[in-house]
C-alpha cells in the first residue's frame, strides 16, 4: 500500500476498545460517552480486518484504545493475531497499555507473540498519578511492569510532557525508567477532543524539555527508529534510549508509514484530520475481501500530507473534535 506522497503504509494501529479505566486528563473528560456496545466490531471481524491489512502489506500492528486490556475476550483476539508473527507474516505484534491490567495478562501477552509493549507512566508520585489519571492506582501499574518484566517482554514508558506538572520530574522518570532496563519516550500533548481544561495552560514544547535534559544529561541523536514518529537519542550517563515525540513543534509527517483502524471499523489514514474510511460496511457486504480490499485501497489513496495541530491562545477548539481515545493515538 503506497499513499499519494509515495510513502509505504506497513505499520497498522488498532483501536480495540475506546473504554478506559482511567480518565486522564489531558485525553478525555472525567465524565465520558462511551460508544454503544452494538456499536462495535466483533474481535472476529477485527481479526479479519487485520488479517486482510496483513496481505495487503502491514508488518506491524499495535493494539490500542482506550485501555485495550479491558476489552472482554481481548486474549483470544491477542492470540489469533499473535499467529501471523509466528507464521512470518508480520514482523511484529505490540501493545500500548496503562498498566493497570498488566499484572493479569503480561504472560499471556508473552504466550501470543507480543515483545514489547509501551506502558503509559506521566508521573511516579503516588498522589500526582491519581491527580492526572483521575482512577489510577500508580502501585497497581508498577506491579504491571514488574509482571511485564518477569514475563520477558521488553516495556518502554511512554510520558506526555505537562507544563507544571511534571516537568521538573522528568529527568527522574528518565533516571528510573534506564535503571530499570526500560526505554522511554516524551509526548507533546495533542488537541484532540474537548477535555474540560484548557490546553494551553499544560503545553510543554519538547525543545524546551530537551534543553533543560540538556542541564544534566549527555544526549546523542541516533538513527534508531521503532517503526513510529519518535526520533531517537541516546542518553550516555545512562546507557539508555529516550524518544521524543513532536506532534506540535516538529511534525513527523514526512516519514508517516500508519493508519488507525477504529474499534467500530473506521480507518483514520492521519491522527489529526477528520477524513475517514468505513470499512464496516465493506466488511459486512460480503463473506469475500474483494470489496474491503477495495475500499482500504481507496482510503490509501486519500492519505494526506500531514496534520495541522495548534496549541495557543487565539485557537480554543480541538484540531479534531473525537478524543484520542477513539483513535488510539
Amino acid at each position: 500500500m503506497v499513499d499519494p506522497f509515495g510513502r509505504e503504509v506497513t505499520y497498522l494501529r488498532v483501536s480495540v476498545t475506546d473504554r478506559c479505566d482511567f480518565r486522564c486528563t489531558y485525553c478525555m473528560a472525567e465524565n465520558m460517552t462511551f460508544l454503544p456496545k452494538k456499536d462495535l466490531l466483533t474481535l472476529e471481524e477485527l481479526e479479519r480486518l487485520c488479517a486482510v491489512f496483513i496481505d495487503k502489506g502491514v508488518r506491524k500492528i499495535r493494539l490500542t484504545g482506550g485501555e485495550p486490556l479491558v476489552r472482554k475476550n481481548i486474549m483470544h483476539f491477542v492470540r489469533q493475531v499473535g499467529r501471523h508473527v509466528d507464521a512470518g507474516r508480520l514482523d511484529e505484534l505490540t501493545l500500548t497499555t496503562n498498566g493497570s491490567q498488566l499484572a493479569r495478562f503480561a504472560s499471556e501477552l508473552r504466550d501470543c507473540g507480543v515483545r514489547r509493549i509501551n506502558v503509559s507512566i506521566d508521573t511516579l508520585d503516588p498522589d500526582k498519578f491519581r491527580q492526572i489519571t483521575r482512577w489510577g492506582d500508580l502501585d497497581k501499574v508498577l506491579e504491571g511492569v514488574r509482571a511485564a518484566q518477569a514475563a520477558g517482554l521488553k516495556i518502554k514508558i511512554n510520558a506526555v510532557a505537562l507544563k507544571d506538572f511534571n516537568d521538573t520530574e522528568l529527568p527522574e522518570m528518565l533516571a528510573w525508567a534506564h535503571g530499570e532496563g526500560m526505554d522511554m519516550t516524551v509526548i507533546e500533548t495533542m488537541p484532540m477532543g474537548e477535555i474540560g481544561e484548557d490546553r494551553t495552560d499544560r503545553y510543554l514544547p519538547l525543545s524546551k524539555l530537551r534543553a533543560d535534559l540538556e542541564n544534566r544529561f549527555t544526549l546523542e541523536d541516533i538513527p534508531f527508529n521503532s517503526g513510529g514518529p519518535a526520533r531517537y537519542v541516546t542518553v550516555r550517563e545512562t546507557g539508555g534510549k529516550l524518544g521524543f515525540i513532536t506532534p506540535m513543534t516538529h511534525n513527523f509527517c514526512e516519514s508517516c508509514n500508519r493508519v488507525r483502524l477504529t474499534c467500530t471499523g473506521t480507518l483514520y489514514m492521519c491522527l489529526g484530520q477528520e477524513d475517514a474510511a468505513d470499512l464496516r460496511s465493506a466488511l459486512r457486504a460480503s463473506e469475500g475481501n474483494e470489496l474491503l480490499s477495495a475500499a482500504i485501497d481507496e482510503a490509501i489513496g486519500r492519505k494526506p500530507k500531514g496534520h495541522d495541530f495548534i496549541i495557543d491562545r487565539t485557537t480554543r477548539q480541538p484540531a479534531v473534535s473525537r478524543h484520542m481515545s477513539v483513535t488510539g493515538g
